[in-house]
């Protein structure tokens, strides 16, 4: 099988952010209670904005960083 180009990869993943971003605004659209204000709207942002990185962080840690030991150091005895 064919290796992705790493620009392919960045695209798709810059794809499936953008998909994140939106379910989650459409989500938080449909369970907030209207009708809404500025900061209503604004929460939406805020939330949607906090998963999408969230959801980029964990992909990024899972895919192309492959430290055992990303956020500590094993002590030396």
């Amino acid at each position: 099988m064919e290796k992705m180009s790493p620009w392919l990869r960045a695209i798709l993943l810059a794809v499936a952010i953008l998909i994140v971003f939106g379910a989650t605004a459409a989500i938080m659209n449909q369970v907030l209670p209207g009708p809404r204000t500025r900061t209503d709207f604004f929460l939406v942002g805020c939330v949607s904005t906090s998963v999408a990185m969230l959801v980029l962080f964990i992909v990024l840690l899972n895919t192309w960083v492959k430290l055992p030991d990303t956020f500590f150091k094993r002590r030396k005895k």
